[in-house]
């Protein structure tokens, strides 16, 4: 494991920390022998290429008190949130999101998402399948380790897929991992804020360039990978490493002070701090822009999970304290994409694990609901300002057009060009394993 320190700063529960990048198995993601040697053959060219952003939404956002309002329904169903007008006729959405609200032309909202179960993991939304039941030998690999096997690095100094969500308590909540893809085609992962006086395992950056230390210390690592056989190679992964751990291009994506103030302002400010007792994730509007800049630097696949939503008990004062940081950041994104001309190469993907109950329990909150729960899908591409699906009078279940949550991964994976229909990759027992085993491209997203 290579590890970039850097200077302590103090977290929310004023314990010290010192900020760091790990890189490791975890952080070359998809940096197989082969896939290096055809990199290599790439150069260093930068091609537009599809991308996708997935913001995972831990706890499960309510689908009335968000992006499906019912204002005609009794006052427990209703909840306190009034709808207002969209920028796209006949679209309404919580009054808490007016930047949204504002950007509908860009935005599709889908309504009717079946598919998920009563379970706080973001494992459903990364793989398509619930955390538990049936896996194969190794587990189900998460989007973006597919993305890394099936496409590789678009260039040896940026990894394929980047996990930008900060590490939650509840463990089901963090990303499911590589699965029987094996470790090398993990997330990228950088933990921390500060790129300050970066060091490899305590060698400063000045002396990387003094090959003794550097030999010694990957010979080091050699000798720790050796024993569990999971690399070949090594003198290209030692290579390889030193690249991506020196790479300007993944400090400068990672480095906000070198982007235009007005965009940064655009996005609004950051809330670290967490919901206590909800072992979710902070509210960092930046991981936003951090996540468009990674693409733009080469990365295929980028993961955000933002903010707390199991609001069983004081629903209303619990969205209020969360919607307005994804409101602004989430439609910063997607207006930064179509500014910059990337809004048909990046599909941003946003949602929850599920739904919450339509009637407001007697602690003025909502419980699990996954009969039925709601997405926002921008850029790749898709035609855009429409509803996808809509729910019952009361909100309890799909009225029309249930789209299932592997629907929503087929498109993504179509969006990235990976046919997941009939690409099949053996597990650790050596049987074929399809990404998904069904789901379908949602045929209303394509003009």
């Amino acid at each position: 494991m290579l590890t970039l320190a850097g200077r302590k700063y103090l977290l929310c529960d004023r314990l010290p920390r010192r900020n760091f990048l790990k890189v490791g198995g975890a952080a070359l993601a998809g940096l197989s022998l082969s896939q290096l040697l055809r990199a290599e053959e790439q150069g260093s060219r930068r091609d537009r290429h599809k991308a996708v952003i997935m913001v995972f939404l831990p706890g499960g956002p309510s689908h009335i008190d968000t992006l499906d309002p019912k204002p005609e329904a009794p006052a427990e169903i209703r909840g306190e949130f009034a709808p207002i007008a969209s920028r796209v006729p006949g679209i309404d959405v919580c009054e808490h999101l007016p930047f949204m609200a504002a950007a509908m032309d860009k935005f599709v909202l889908i309504r009717s998402i079946v598919g998920a179960v009563d379970d706080h993991a973001c494992h459903i939304c990364l793989t398509g399948f619930p955390r538990q039941g049936p896996a194969p030998a190794g587990g189900r690999p998460s989007l973006g380790a597919s993305v890394s096997k099936v496409l590789g690095p678009l260039d040896t100094a940026m990894p394929p897929a980047v996990n930008l969500s900060r590490p939650m308590i509840h463990p089901p909540y963090n990303d499911p991992g590589p699965g029987f893809l094996g470790v090398g085609h993990a997330a990228f992962r950088p933990d921390g804020q500060s790129l300050e006086n970066m060091t490899l395992n305590g060698v400063a950056a000045a002396r990387f360039r003094h090959r003794q230390a550097l030999l010694s210390y990957f010979d080091n690592i050699r000798r720790e990978i050796d024993t569990t056989g999971m690399w070949e190679g090594m003198d290209t992964f030692n290579r390889r490493a030193f690249e991506l751990v020196t790479s300007p291009r993944m400090r400068n994506a990672l480095d906000l002070s070198t982007e235009d103030p007005k965009v940064v302002a655009r996005y609004g400010p950051d809330n670290p701090e967490l919901v206590p007792e909800f072992n979710a994730a902070p509210r960092m509007t930046s991981d936003f822009l951090t996540a468009r800049r990674l693409i733009e630097a080469g990365a295929r696949c980028v993961t955000v999970s933002f903010g707390a939503w199991d609001w069983h008990y004081t629903n209303f004062s619990g969205h209020r304290s969360q919607l307005p940081y994804l409101d602004r950041g989430l439609s910063a994104l997607v207006e930064d994409l179509h500014a910059r001309g990337l809004d048909r190469d990046v599909l941003v993907v946003a949602w929850g694990e599920f739904g919450r109950s339509p009637r407001v329990n007697k602690a003025a909150g909502r419980d699990h609901w996954p009969g039925v729960s709601c997405a926002m899908l921008a850029g790749g591409g898709l035609r855009a300002g429409q509803v996808i699906g809509s729910t019952s009078r009361w909100g309890e279940s799909p009225h029309s057009r249930p789209v299932h949550v592997k629907d929503v991964l087929a498109t993504i994976y179509d969006h990235l060009q990976i046919d997941v229909a009939d690409l099949t990759i053996p597990d650790l027992a050596g049987r074929p394993q399809y990404l998904l085993d069904r789901g379908e491209v949602i045929r209303e997203l394509r003009s």
